[in-house]
């Protein structure tokens, strides 16, 4: 394990196997790290196919600083922004897991040149506009009155701060703005109880590319780690590395 530290003298957590192009990048889920099931499987992908390999902790989760309900969506985009501007070269396909599936696509919209195409594992782009509306009235008028909110959710204990929310609605992007040209494809559970297969399906269709695709997983969950799953993975990888 490697420290990437950032402009404001923190650390990101990071992993780089060193190998043939185009190079692997792969981005947690919220509250999530570099550690899961679906990460080792994709390095251990890597290692077989001699290609370059990256995975790490945004801050706030794993190995990387600070605490996670003090950060927001564009402080991981600037994580997923140090470690492909700092710690890679060369073509890379990005690999992101539910949240991390927000950042790849944000990534596809800044550093459109570096990358040969996105694969969003049950991606969750946007989902902050979700979680508010979700949440009981009496934790969005907490959030309204004092700025910020404890609640139970997905089996987690969270704190969620008001600026959360407000910089989650900045880096929205699920609309036909959104431009990105190569090849996007989407794997999701059709039992998945976390992101509703409804937000894959308003991704396929509000966004403006004629290369996305749509993989539903039957009775998948959101984890996407079955046997299965981590089969379904590889040939969307292998599908994005055969890209001439």
């Amino acid at each position: 394990m490697s420290f990437l530290i950032n402009k404001q003298k923190q650390h990101i957590a990071y992993t780089k196997i060193k190998g043939k192009k185009p190079g692997i990048i792969f981005i947690h889920g919220y509250n999530s790290n570099m550690q899961g099931e679906k990460a080792k499987h994709i390095e251990k992908y890597a290692k077989l196919k001699k290609l370059e390999f990256i995975k790490f902790d945004c801050r706030g989760h794993g190995k990387s600083f600070g605490n996670l309900e003090d950060f927001v969506i564009s402080d991981w985009k600037n994580d997923l922004l140090n470690i492909i501007d700092k710690v890679t070269s060369g073509p890379q396909i990005i690999i992101g897991s539910s949240m991390g599936g927000w950042l790849a696509f944000l990534l596809g919209k800044l550093r459109p040149t570096k990358i040969i195409g996105l694969i969003g594992l049950a991606a969750a782009p946007d989902f902050t506009k979700n979680l508010y509306k979700e949440l009981p009235k009496k934790n969005r008028i907490e959030i309204s009155k004092k700025g910020i909110t404890k609640i139970k959710k997905w089996g987690f204990k969270y704190i969620f701060k008001k600026n959360f929310f407000i910089d989650g609605k900045k880096n929205f992007i699920i609309n036909k703005n959104y431009s990105f040209k190569k090849p996007i494809i989407l794997l999701h559970g059709s039992k998945d109880d976390v992101v509703s297969i409804k937000s894959a399906k308003k991704i396929l269709n509000n966004i403006s590319n004629n290369k996305i695709q749509l993989r539903i997983l039957k009775n998948s969950d959101h984890r996407l780690s079955k046997k299965s799953d981590l089969k379904n993975i590889t040939n969307a990888i292998n599908y994005m590395v055969d890209i001439k």
